[in-house]
């Protein structure tokens, strides 16, 4: 969800699988008109449980303060068995927040 404010610190993780692609700045103003994914953090792996893997160090490591953000829930999805296996369809995340 969209979350106005002031992005008052930001660490990048640190590996080399990681791309961060970001469209913010330390001390920007996010308005609350905007399109609410500000960044977009991807981890390569050779296969998807190093994937995840790298995917979980990534979220331990990456620090944005003064704006709420979606990394709790990525943290808890990434951590999820069900998820881990894979074959998940479109509905996956309705029945995960229990929005179906």
């Amino acid at each position: 969800m969209p979350c106005p404010g002031t992005i008052d610190q930001f660490h990048m993780p640190g590996a080399p699988a990681f791309a961060v692609r970001r469209i913010f700045i330390m001390a920007i103003k996010v308005p609350p008109y905007y399109d609410s994914m500000i960044g977009k953090l991807i981890a390569h792996g050779d296969d998807r449980k190093s994937a995840i893997a790298r995917m979980n160090t990534a979220l331990s490591e990456i620090i944005i303060d003064g704006i709420k953000t979606n990394i709790p829930l990525q943290q808890d999805i990434i951590n999820d068995s069900a998820f881990a296996l894979g074959g998940q369809n479109i509905h996956y995340l309705e029945k995960k927040l229990g929005i179906h």
